[in-house]
């Protein structure tokens, strides 16, 4: 086809709001060179309502006024479609191939059921091999012979367009004289309604094509009409963009503002809604990582829904140097979303309202800005369960509004495909523009739908989210504001609540097995991999090792359990927690199983002492059998007298700091007369036991020192 041939097409589009979904058709049709005309922009649409859902009449009076123009162009092909749920997936070369391969003057979609008047269906031309039933959804001609379809409306605005070329086509002297015929077999125009198991995605050679499998061909334009706006969508996330399984997509950055280039004064004010809603661990992480985040904080306001402790809350929030509202456990989780967001909307400076949720571990300190950039009404960050396919988004939706597994939902929670996703539900975080909040998502409230969890209700009130709210809820702009996902950069994940237990002073130490990653985040020392890496074990005496271990917040939890606890032993051999014989100078001591922690540190000796002790003693299997936490007070027990460990290895980790919580104390191991006399908080000594390293605990003399100790192989 040659270039000349290409300047002879027009696309002739109605969009009376610039809606996402009208924003989607522009991109695609620019991607392609499509030289587009919109007709009715922000003209009142009266073309239908609820009422009346058949309607559109409006479209055909537009084109027929647009036709006036155009219309004795007779080299002049026209293509008109509908814009809110189109997108092409290739250029006009194609299209005008298959239109002139077609060898009629006007071709109009075809689609597998007959509407708006079924009783018109004995009267439709059989068809051998296709679709039979005419959609008005797409259609391509010659100008004169477009003015001539149209030359005989005089309907209202709200009557059908579909009705109206449905009766042209069905007679057979305007059909012949207009010269019109149907795209049977969707080689120009894909229907989505009634043929969602047609189609699939095709990817070769650095693009995407919608491939229908039943008649083997690859429609230039898709159309998500009736219910199939969601499986658009999903299309959209691939077509027309340039995209590969190395790059993802290559053309996600349209429409970024950059923020580069803003004082931290100028940047956009953010209303940031935490929600507390039931016991979560790491709490005081979470406030951490919130002080941490790369955005000015005269920018930042909170409002906080908190069903946990005021205090902690308080104290956290105290830190923010922001200014924030807090609202208690008396307003239900609905209610409270919905004034986070009442509050961002009432107020015209609140440019963004980021709603996150306390079970979000949001660890990259660049997201307000990342998600701003990005420039979309609502948009959440990609994050999910450690190691588990749980994640904030769902890739597709059941029949009945529920979870779906999408097709490409594993491959973008595990980001082996990488880009902006348009999905039809988001949760846990996710940003939304104060401007959306002031008009499209204008309705106050938001998080109920029936019956359906809160989340569920916003996801469903954004999908079908108006732009004007009028007293007849007009269908032509019930078009839904897009949620997008990205999964462009790593931002964190979710923790599981599952298990948690409150039982305990501090409960986030029993966390080892739910969010193991957080756990190891708060008690492991930061210098622990170096250390596991050989460049920080030190030999202060011959065959003892020493390492970083513990962060100082494990070393206070664990001492602050045991005394909360306050069983001690009374330190003879007469105590009958004293386990197997196994020690043999008996201690004042709390073993882990009495605080219901022996699971807990044994999943932690063999996660993070073993790989250590695999590499100062190669070959040997790791099995532990006692763990316990010693006492020593001038007053009470200072000194341990000299005695072998009843182990083949032992542990002994420093809870507390020398010189400051206490005086004196220490190891001495007399067959090498060698002292370690300033233990390190956090630090574990690890020497062999029952045989070559006989010891003594040297006397506490001021304060009280605590030692966490576990017999290896006793």
């Amino acid at each position: 086809m040659s270039l000349g041939m290409e300047k002879n097409l027009l696309v002739l589009t109605v969009a009376t709001k610039q809606t996402e979904g009208f924003q989607r058709f522009r991109r695609s049709a620019q991607f392609f060179n499509y030289k587009i005309q919109v007709l009715g922009l922000e003209e009142e649409w009266q073309g239908g309502d609820d009422q009346q859902p058949a309607g559109g009449g409006q479209k055909v009076r537009l084109l027929k006024s647009a036709l006036k123009q155009h219309g004795d162009k007779e080299d002049l092909i026209i293509l008109f479609v509908e814009s809110y749920d189109v997108l092409f997936a290739s250029g006009p070369t194609e299209l005008l191939k298959k239109f002139k391969q077609a060898k009629s003057k006007v071709v109009f979609s075809a689609e597998n059921y007959i509407y708006p008047d079924r009783k018109l269906e004995a009267k439709y031309p059989q068809v051998r091999d296709g679709k039979r039933f005419l959609g008005s959804g797409g259609f391509i001609g010659y100008a004169p012979n477009l003015k001539k379809l149209v030359e005989d409306w005089k309907g209202e605005d709200d009557d059908s367009d579909q009705l109206f070329y449905t009766k042209i086509f069905l007679d057979p002297q305007k059909r012949e004289s207009i010269n019109i015929t149907l795209d049977h077999r969707s080689r120009i125009f894909q229907n989505l309604n009634g043929a969602l198991d047609e189609i699939v995605l095709k990817f070769e050679n650095a693009r995407v094509r919608a491939r229908n499998l039943l008649y083997d061909t690859l429609p230039v334009v898709i159309h998500g009409n009736g219910p199939t706006k969601l499986q658009l969508n999903y299309l959209g996330n691939y077509i027309p963009q340039v995209w590969t399984f190395e790059t993802g997509c290559t053309v996600c950055d349209e429409g970024l503002r950059s923020l580069s280039g803003f004082k931290d004064e100028a940047l956009p004010m953010i209303l940031i809604g935490i929600f507390i809603e039931q016991p979560t661990p790491f709490l005081s992480q979470f406030f951490l990582r919130l002080r941490n985040l790369h955005y000015p904080k005269q920018r930042i306001q909170l409002f906080i829904h908190n069903h946990v402790s005021e205090v902690m809350v308080l104290e956290n929030v105290g830190k923010m140097d922001t200014s924030s509202s807090t609202l208690g456990t008396f307003v239900e989780n609905a209610e409270a979303r919905n004034l986070g967001m009442d509050l961002c909307r009432k107020d015209p400076d609140c440019d963004y309202y980021f709603s996150l949720d306390a079970e979000v571990v949001l660890k990259n300190k660049e997201t307000l800005r990342i998600l701003i950039e990005q420039n979309k009404l609502v948009i959440a960050p990609l994050v999910s369960r450690h190691e588990k396919l749980w994640s904030n988004f769902w890739g597709a939706l059941s029949p009945d509004g529920y979870y779906a597994r999408s097709e490409d939902y594993v491959d973008i929670v595990q980001r082996r495909r990488v880009g902006l996703w348009n999905v039809p539900y988001i949760s846990s975080v996710y940003m939304v523009k104060g401007k959306a909040l002031r008009s499209e998502l204008e309705q106050g409230d938001l998080f109920h739908s029936g019956k359906l969890d809160a989340d569920m209700a916003l996801c469903h009130n954004i999908r079908m989210a108006l732009r004007n709210v009028r007293p007849l809820l007009f269908l032509s702009i019930l078009q839904g504001v897009f949620m997008y996902l990205t999964n462009q950069h790593q931002f964190g994940h979710i923790l599981s609540l599952e298990n948690y237990q409150t039982s305990h002073l501090h409960n986030d130490l029993w966390q080892i097995f739910s969010n193991p990653e957080d756990w190891r985040e708060k008690y492991i020392h930061e210098n622990y991999t170096a250390a596991l890496k050989g460049k920080l074990v030190e030999m202060p005496c011959p065959d003892v090792y020493w390492f970083p271990i513990f962060t100082d917040t494990a070393c206070d939890e664990l001492v602050e359990e045991m005394e909360h606890y306050g069983q001690w032993s009374t330190g003879d051999n007469t105590d009958s927690r004293i386990q197997g014989g196994y020690e043999n100078v008996p201690t004042i001591d709390i073993h882990m199983n009495q605080i219901g922690f022996e699971r807990e540190w044994y999943k932690f000796l063999l996660d993070y002492i073993a790989p250590i002790t695999e590499k100062l003693y190669p070959g040997y299997y790791t099995k532990f059998e006692l763990a316990f936490v010693v006492r020593y007070k001038p007053d009470e027990q200072p000194s341990l007298v000299p005695h072998h460990d009843a182990s083949t290895f032992t542990i002994n980790i420093a809870l507390n700091r020398v010189g400051i919580d206490y005086e004196g104390g220490g190891c001495r191991f007399l067959r090498y007369n060698c002292s370690i006399r300033a233990p390190r908080k956090g630090w574990s000594l690890m020497h062999p036991g029952r045989l070559t390293h006989y010891h003594e605990g040297l006397p506490t003399t001021r304060g009280t020192r605590y030692i966490a100790v576990s017999f290896i192989d006793p």
